[in-house]
C-alpha cells in the first residue's frame, strides 16, 4: 500500500497522536514504533516521507536515514527530543531534509508535511490515465473520454483510494478506515457509492471492467 507519511517514532502515545492527526487532513498515515518493524514496513508498502526519530528501541535513525540515502531520495524529517546542534548538523549531513524538535505543535508539523510534500510532488502519480479514465490528483477532477464528469468529494476519494491500492483487494473495513475514518459505517452506504461512481466511470456499470466486486469482501480496480 501507498502512504503519504510514515512515522517512525518509538513513543507510542505521541506517534499515534501525530499519525491520526495527519489523517484527519488527509494526509494517509502509518506508524512503525521500531527499526524492524520500518524494515517489515517497505516490504509491502511504499512512502513518500519519513518522520523520523533518532532513539529507537532497537537502532538508530540515522542509521536509517544511511541506509535510505543509499538507493531512495524520499524525504526525511527528523523528530527528536535532542536538541544539540551536532545532533542536527549530523542529521542534515547525512541525508535529513528537516529537524524538527519535540514537542512539537501538531499543526505546525502538519504544515511542514504538506509544504514537502507538495515541493516534493506528493502525487508522483499526478494523474491516472488509461486513455478512457483519466484522474487529475493535482486539481481532483475525473475525466471520461475527455469529458469531465461529476464526482461527490467521498466518492473522489473513494475511486482515487482504489486507483492507489489497484490490482489488490481493498477490503470494506480498510475503506471503512481510510475514506470514511468511520469503522461503523454500514454494508449499503458503501454499496451505494460503489455503485454512483460506476455509473460515472463504467461503460457497463452491470459489467464494471475497473472497480470489481470480491464477494463478501470488498473491491479491487483492474484499471491498468
Amino acid at each position: 500500500m501507498k502512504y503519504d507519511c510514515l512515522i517512525v517514532d518509538d513513543e507510542i502515545e505521541l506517534a499515534n497522536n501525530t499519525c491520526d492527526y495527519l489523517n484527519m487532513f488527509d494526509v494517509k498515515s502509518y506508524v512503525c514504533y521500531s527499526k524492524s518493524e520500518y524494515e517489515e514496513f517497505f516490504k509491502n508498502n511504499s512512502a513518500s516521507l519519513i518522520l523520523l526519530d533518532i532513539n529507537l528501541g532497537d537502532g538508530s535513525g540515522f542509521d536509517i536515514c544511511k541506509e535510505i540515502r543509499k538507493d531512495k531520495d524520499i524525504p526525511i524529517l527528523f523528530i527528536s527530543a535532542r536538541n544539540t546542534d551536532d545532533d542536527k548538523i549530523i542529521a542534515l549531513t547525512i541525508g535529513g531534509d528537516d529537524y524538527i524538535e519535540k514537542p512539537y505543535s501538531l499543526g505546525v508539523l502538519l504544515a511542514k508535511v504538506k509544504a514537502t510534500l507538495k515541493r516534493y510532488g506528493k502525487q508522483e502519480s499526478t494523474n491516472y490515465d488509461d486513455g478512457n479514465l483519466k484522474v487529475d490528483y493535482i486539481n481532483k477532477k475525473v475525466y471520461v473520454k475527455n469529458n469531465e464528469i461529476k464526482l461527490t468529494s467521498l466518492e473522489y476519494k473513494l475511486l482515487t483510494y482504489l486507483i492507489d491500492n489497484k490490482q489488490r483487494l481493498v477490503t470494506k473495513d480498510e475503506l471503512f478506515d481510510n475514506v470514511w475514518n468511520d469503522k461503523y459505517t454500514q454494508d449499503g452506504t458503501l454499496n451505494v457509492h460503489i455503485r454512483k461512481i460506476r455509473e460515472q466511470i463504467e461503460e457497463d456499470p452491470n459489467n464494471p471492467k475497473y472497480i470489481t466486486t470480491i464477494w463478501k469482501e470488498g473491491y479491487r480496480f483492474d484499471g491498468e
